[in-house]
């Protein structure tokens, strides 16, 4: 056997070289360790759901309701201190606007759509979550729906028809560019059906 650091030649019974101290491995019990190391993450990747998409609804309605309440809350700051109320009630007023676009931003981050190539699930909640899955080979239909005023905005819902036990449609709200994910559910459930 040889020392793979400088080609000297060493024992097989020697754990480091002689020569120039390097260790000195059993050049088969590497190979094998390395196929089966191989042959491990080849069956767990068999075994892992890839994720095709994450989703939420549209932030246009909150980028919206944020950019009305900075200029509503300039407006009330400028009206109160025309009134002549002090500033240390007119600032934390004019910041209280900022709440309700919280609100909304809030209640939006409280809902996530995954598609995986084995599921659609639907995530709910901030604290306690609630997660809804639907398999894919229970997936009917996908249809994308957007009234005139969705369509301009570039946004819709995906209503997803499936034949599980509980039956009925499990509607996707206010989607960024729905047909394209409508497009990537398809894709996958063509491998189903």
């Amino acid at each position: 056997m040889t020392c793979s650091g400088c080609g000297a030649y060493v024992t097989p019974s020697v754990r480091f070289c002689s020569n120039c101290g390097a260790a000195v491995g059993d050049p088969d019990a590497t190979r094998i360790a390395r196929l089966q190391s191989r042959a491990l993450e080849a069956s767990a990747d068999d075994d892992l759901e890839h994720t095709i998409f994450t989703v939420r609804p549209t932030m246009i309605f909150i980028k919206a309701g944020y950019a009305l309440a900075v200029i509503g809350g300039i407006a009330l700051v400028f009206l109160l201190a025309s009134l002549g109320v002090p500033a240390s009630i007119s600032i934390p007023l004019a910041l209280a606007l900022l709440l309700v676009p919280a609100y909304y931003h809030i209640r939006r981050n409280m809902v996530r759509y995954t598609v995986t190539d084995a599921k659609l699930q639907i995530d709910t909640g901030l604290v306690a979550r609630t997660t809804r899955n639907i398999p894919l080979s229970k997936v009917q239909d996908v249809t994308v729906s957007a009234s005139i005023p969705q369509r301009l905005l570039g946004f819709g819902d995906i209503i997803v028809d499936n034949a599980s036990e509980i039956g009925g449609s499990t509607v996707m709200h206010n989607i960024s560019s729905p047909r394209h994910y409508a497009d990537l559910l398809l894709r996958e459930l063509r491998r189903w059906h």
